[in-house]
């Protein structure tokens, strides 16, 4: 089933018709291709599904609506939530490599190319394509089924988390599956449960209008670029350490330590190597970036680097972000970084916080999370890697805090996929497996067979 949906050329040619719709979320005008592309490619492949569904304009952004659907097999059976997004970054057109485009799928041995391919088009695809081939095998799921696609998440999901509230009985589920970012790496199968929040920190030290000679004045006036690297040094050292308690959590879940026991970083297929000796040390790699914070230094400013003036700098800046971990306090984070930076002897440099995003999980412990990484290994063995969570950004808060329910991530993606960047592209091995995984979770879904207790749908649901 998986391998003749592969082999008949189906799923390329699906995909390629999803490349060519250039669904650019940060341009002007987006929402006529977005809305094309839901209304001709996803919608038909949810009416095979048996879906009944139905766009929704997006009250905060016009230019990002949304799309709900549902199937509807019992009231005593399991409703799963599956999740994608149907934009796109900007296509960087003539940036990509001679004869490769964005919006045109281009195999190139196990590379399959194009904008979307690997986020999140050809990802959405395969779980769809999953719930169609078990349609067209069982003519039925075993489960109830929710669909919920937006259109902004490559721009902050706006709209979404007032979306999710407004229509939370609709949303309503006992999981969420869904497929975005990368695999640990292109030969380790994934499962991940949510992403670490973040936070972008200014400071900046205005002490005075110009510069002042620095001989005349070295020794004599206050030099705001040395005060900004002090103020930092306060914060994270040399070594990438975060030296201020009030940017780590409380501590490192004994259930997220031991499912990141057996976690190895190894950063192949177009990563950087993994430098030793910085951040914290006493935790492992796979601990540091899925399971702790970690602080970097994003831009610094002061003077003219490429011209240096022989003058003292009046004023200096600095921009840092906290990629953080459920548990962190970042509610009264502005003041307590002052406070700490008083403290410390810098009361003349000022914090401000710029873009936010809240952290989120679903515990290891989970019954959910236990059974999902369960059905996974019963399809690809030990290989599987569980993950507390990415280490960088999804609207995972969306599903766990709002609508209050587990959250499962199968990725279909690798680090080395040049997401964002021209050259995007798909490993069609990838694809493959991860069609297999996607299988096997839903076909497990529909069998009691060790599936954690559910909630019955609603009576008053039953025909939304």
């Amino acid at each position: 089933m998986k391998d003749e949906y592969f082999d008949s050329g189906e799923f390329f040619d699906e995909l390629a018709a999803l490349i060519s719709y250039p669904t650019t979320s940060c341009e002007p005008g987006a929402g006529l291709a977005v809305s094309a592309y839901v209304q001709d490619q996803i919608g038909p492949v949810l009416d095979e599904i048996g879906c009944i569904w139905r766009m929704v304009p997006n009250q905060s952004h016009e230019s990002a609506p949304f799309l709900l659907g549902h199937r509807f097999e019992g009231a005593a059976l399991p409703t799963v939530l599956v999740y994608g997004h149907a934009d796109v970054v900007e296509g960087q057109s003539d940036q990509w490599s001679e004869g490769l485009g964005p919006w045109t799928l281009t195999a190139k041995g196990d590379r399959w190319y194009g904008r979307g391919a690997a986020d999140n088009k050809g990802q959405h695809l395969i779980n769809l394509a999953a719930l169609r081939l078990l349609i067209r095998t069982h003519g039925h799921l075993g489960f109830n089924l929710k669909v919920l696609f937006e259109s902004g998440e490559e721009v902050g999901s706006p709209g979404l988390a007032e979306f999710a509230a407004l229509h939370k009985d609709e949303l309503r589920a006992d999981v969420f599956i869904g497929s975005d970012g990368p695999r640990l790496d292109a030969d380790t199968p994934t499962l991940f449960l949510g992403a670490r929040g973040g936070v972008n920190l200014e400071l900046e030290a205005d002490l005075r209008a110009g510069q002042r000679h620095s001989g005349n004045w070295g020794g004599l006036l206050r030099n705001a670029a040395t005060t900004i690297a002090g103020a930092v040094g306060t914060l994270v050292n040399g070594h990438g350490v975060i030296t201020c308690e009030a940017l780590l959590p409380p501590e490192l879940p004994a259930s997220v330590r031991s499912a990141l026991a057996n976690v190895k970083i190894d950063r192949k297929n177009g990563g950087a190597s993994v430098d030793e000796n910085w951040s914290d040390t006493s935790l492992s790699p796979a601990e540091r970036v899925y399971g702790w914070n970690t602080l970097e230094v994003l831009a610094l400013s002061a003077g003219n680097p490429e011209q240096p003036m022989n003058a003292i700098p009046g004023k200096a800046k600095a921009v840092l972000q906290l990629r953080y971990v459920v548990g962190t306090d970042v509610d009264n984070l502005q003041n307590l970084l002052q406070q700490h930076l008083a403290d410390h002897g810098y009361p003349m440099v000022t914090v401000r916080l710029g873009t936010a995003f809240p952290a989120s999980r679903t515990d290891p412990d989970h019954p959910w999370a236990q059974w999902g990484a369960a059905s996974l290994r019963r399809a690809v063995g030990d290989r599987l890697a569980v993950l507390p969570n990415i280490g960088g950004s999804l609207p995972n808060y969306i599903f766990t805090d709002i609508l209050g329910m587990p959250t499962l991530w199968v990725p279909h993606s690798y680090p080395g996929c040049n997401q964002h960047a021209p050259d995007e592209h798909i490993l069609e091995s990838n694809a493959r497996e991860g069609l297999g995984m996607a299988l096997a979770l839903f076909s497990d879904l529909g069998t009691a067979k060790g599936r954690p207790p559910v909630s019955p749908v609603p009576a008053a649901l039953l025909h939304s």
